[in-house]
């Protein structure tokens, strides 16, 4: 039997750890949290201002811990190695309770006094002779003597041979504050949820949940939604001229100022004016400037740059970036080496580098790229008012396994996360990018017409990284708002130079309304108004996705009719849950809990007492809205009592104010502030078991065909949306709706046939290759376009108005 026991969280981390301790260790995984508090009820007694946690195995780790127990009995000593942060702390303080009875009191201070033998003796002389004359000797040559107590915590940034056997030679206690930290977050989760959700399911509809972070997440969605709503667009015009100068390249340049003011034009019949003023006058260099701008490189990831930068650059969601980054921290198996942890831990929000990671990289650099791209010092950034350096930022444990060295071990998303994570921590270290920039002055007349252009000099840190980061994104959304220069290649022009102009275009634009929050963009405001912890970024997404109060379209969320419905209600009654400002407040306690400026209970206390009587006041006072009934105009057609608009599991819907007695429902629209019926769509079809005609109705997932002699006849089909599938030649399409909200096109002989897509097919044969359909697509770049089903046949096309 191993005489060392380490317990870890994840199986796969378990196989990387034991591969640098040897045979003298037993390696167990907990597999997550062992203890929580019950999901069947409140699980926190709240007596006398204190906060008692009533944690319980959770259901399926009995067996587990039970393991976790058998081999700590046979050990000399448990070493407990859960992830370095809260909730790994607190898997490792629940664990050592439950070890408690078994090998006595864990984690103290003193040390556990042992008796010794005379076997025990003769080892203990061999490892202190051993130690003195190989002091090198690692972990899995020597395991260490028990001088301590028997249950010790210890922590590695990363899963390398190097920082585990350090961590197994250093151990520690357990930390308090960061432990008394996750459940005090735990217990204010608890108190939120537990008791606003059940109050939105008497109010509303059951399974509705609220939670203190991510009801300020779907306010922030909602907000930003009636932002662009209430946004008046206005219009305005911006006028181009196409110069050539004695010298080539010819160039654009746009109108800057009028009578040397800002111009602003609002009406066409000025823009025309303006561009005929133009074509008459005589255009001469009145101004040249050069320059020089040095743009520095980005900050080595941390967990929210990270979920940013690859929801921009790879299009992956904040939830599947953090699980591909935990198998990259736990290990891949990497053939014959085995299981290899390639990245840091990757929940910190430090960017802080080891000084042997900077030296490594250094080195790299300049034998890749050359020493004019590595800078004199070590470039060091600044660190958020709220980053705990206990963590390095995310970077390769080595840079001794390169993308291309592992690629062939990796699936394809695997692989792109490590590749960025590779080139931000290369580029992060690497001299600033240099271009000269020049920017012409064009006098004509009382106008002034402006060029800029760049030239990258040196490429600096894009040699390594390439030109997109998540700056470049924020850009583009304000590309509309800054339209006052072009810019492009600028010739070499002299002041007094002349100019002529090849052609003067008048372009018409509209104000943008501020754009729809994307995965990239959410979290960003998140983190700048301190809701939540970037470890908790991608569970928030997640969820409030699931509950479906908000939806996303085309990459960007949108709130549902039931997410403005909850925060319309939520706003009213808990004002404070809701505030942003009080929800950072909140999380900068809990930060100093886990720093030691502040007690948990405190914390907990001061929430409480205002939050109880906002409850108590909510449970007389919030709107009842599953008794609400909107009186209409329409009548109803089974019983002509009055229609009353109504709320239910699918939103607002029309119902007969006679019920029970009549259940007659409906669809509506409003126009015009009038409410409209919409009735069922008349189909050719017939119903397969009945043979009654076939109608189009409208459910919770959408369009659906469904059989007019409901509910003698319950028979449904989905609604096909004119193309056959492909791969089994007996369905088609259909719109449907995953578990997430997203909607894709599955076939309708599922599950005899799994052919999906997420892109819309269109009933039309490509022109180029004959393929029987093509794909309505969209991005940022091209917006709407068709395209081709067969991705090597190449067609595409924009999409017209008429077809979208």
């Amino acid at each position: 039997m191993s005489r060392y026991l380490v317990v870890v969280e994840s199986p796969a981390k378990a196989r990387t750890i034991k591969k640098y301790l040897g045979k003298d260790f037993t390696v167990k995984a907990s597999v997550g949290h062992v203890k929580d508090l019950p999901k069947s009820s409140f699980g926190v007694e709240i007596e006398e201002g204190a906060f008692v946690p009533a944690y319980t195995v959770i259901r399926g780790k009995g067996k587990v811990l039970q393991e976790i127990k058998k081999a700590a009995r046979e050990a000399e000593r448990v070493f407990l190695a859960p992830d370095p942060d809260r909730e790994g702390e607190a898997i490792a303080w629940h664990i050592a309770e439950e070890l408690e009875g078994i090998v006595g009191k864990s984690l103290g201070k003193k040390k556990v006094k042992k008796k010794a033998t005379k076997k025990t003796t003769k080892n203990a002389a061999k490892k202190k002779t051993a130690k003195k004359s190989d002091p090198a000797k690692t972990v899995k040559d020597e395991a260490p003597a028990v001088d301590g107590p028997r249950v010790v915590r210890v922590l590695f940034n990363e899963i390398t041979k190097r920082a585990v056997q350090a961590a197994i030679d250093e151990p520690l206690e357990l930390d308090a504050d960061k432990y008394n930290s996750q459940q005090a977050r735990r217990i204010l989760d608890r108190l939120v949820g537990y008791q606003i959700s059940p109050l939105l399911w008497r109010k509303v509809r059951r399974g509705l949940s609220a939670g203190r972070v991510q009801s300020v997440a779907v306010r922030l969605v909602v907000e930003r939604e009636q932002e662009i709503q209430a946004f008046k667009s206005q219009e305005y015009w911006t006028i181009d001229a196409r110069l050539m100068g004695e010298v080539p390249p010819a160039f654009t340049a746009r109108l800057a100022k009028i009578d040397g003011n800002k111009a602003e034009i609002h009406d066409e019949q000025t823009a025309r004016a303006l561009v005929a003023e133009i074509e008459k006058a005589k255009l001469k260099v009145e101004g040249l400037k050069e320059t020089e701008r040095r743009r520095k490189a980005p900050a080595p990831f941390i967990t929210s740059t990270l979920q940013q930068e690859a929801s921009n650059r790879l299009r992956f969601t904040a939830k599947k970036t953090m699980t591909l980054a935990q198998r990259l921290y736990e290990g891949i198996e990497l053939g014959e080496e085995g299981a290899v942890g390639l990245i840091t831990y990757m929940r910190t929000d430090s960017t802080r580098l080891s000084d042997d990671a900077v030296g490594d990289v250094r080195t790299y650099i300049e034998k890749t790229y050359g020493d004019d791209s590595v800078p004199e010092k070590p470039n060091v950034y600044k660190r958020g008012k709220k980053a705990q350096d206990a963590h390095e930022a995310i970077r390769p444990t080595s840079l001794e396994y390169p993308p291309e060295k592992v690629k062939r071990f990796l699936d394809r998303d695997l692989f792109r996360l490590y590749e960025l994570i590779w080139k931000r921590f290369v580029a992060c270290q690497m001299n600033p990018a240099v271009y000269d920039q020049r920017r012409l002055e064009i006098a004509a007349g009382r106008l002034l017409l402006t060029a800029a252009g760049s030239q990258l000099r040196f490429p600096g840190w894009l040699a390594a990284y390439g030109e997109r980061t998540e700056e470049d994104t924020a850009r583009e959304e304000r590309e509309e708002a800054d339209a006052s220069e072009v810019t492009g290649e600028i010739p070499a022009l002299q002041v007094g130079s002349s100019v002529a102009a090849q052609g003067v275009t008048p372009d018409q634009h509209f104000t943008q309304p501020p754009p729809r929050f994307s995965e990239a963009s959410l979290v960003k405001e998140l983190e700048e108004k301190g809701i939540g912890r970037p470890s908790t970024y991608a569970a928030i997404l997640s969820t409030i996705q699931s509950k479906e109060y908000v939806k996303k379209v085309e990459s960007r969320f949108h709130p549902t009719e039931l997410g403005n419905l909850v925060t319309e209600l939520l706003v009213e009654s808990f004002p404070r849950v809701m505030d942003a400002t009080f929800t950072a407040k909140l999380e900068d306690d809990l930060d100093g809990v886990e720093e030691g400026k502040a007690d948990w209970q405190k914390v907990l206390g001061d929430f409480y007492g205002n939050f109880k009587v906002t409850l108590e006041k909510a449970e007389k006072e919030m709107r009842d809205v599953k008794a609400e009934e909107t009186p209409t105009d329409l009548v109803c057609e089974k019983c002509q009592s009055a229609m009353v608009i109504k709320w239910g599991r699918n939103g607002r819907f029309l119902a007969c104010s006679g019920y029970p007695d009549c259940r007659n429902t409906g669809d509506f629209r409003e126009v015009d502030g009038k409410i409209e019926l919409l009735g069922d769509e008349e189909t050719e079809e017939s119903c397969d078991k009945c043979g009654r005609p076939m109608v189009i109705k409208r459910g919770r997932f959408g369009r659906f065909m469904a059989c007019t002699g409901y509910p003698e006849c319950k028979s449904s089909k989905p609604l096909s949306v004119g193309v056959d599938c492909p791969e089994c030649g007996k369905g088609y399409f259909t719109e449907r709706r995953s578990k997430r909200g997203r909607t894709f096109f599955g076939c309708s002989a599922y599950p005899d046939c799994t052919n999906a897509l997420w892109d819309r097919p269109l009933p039309e044969a490509c022109p180029q290759c004959q393929k029987p359909f093509l794909l309505q697509k969209y991005s940022k770049k091209d917006g709407r376009y068709v395209a081709c089903s067969d991705k090597e046949c190449g067609y595409k096309r924009t999409l017209d108005d008429e077809e979208s």
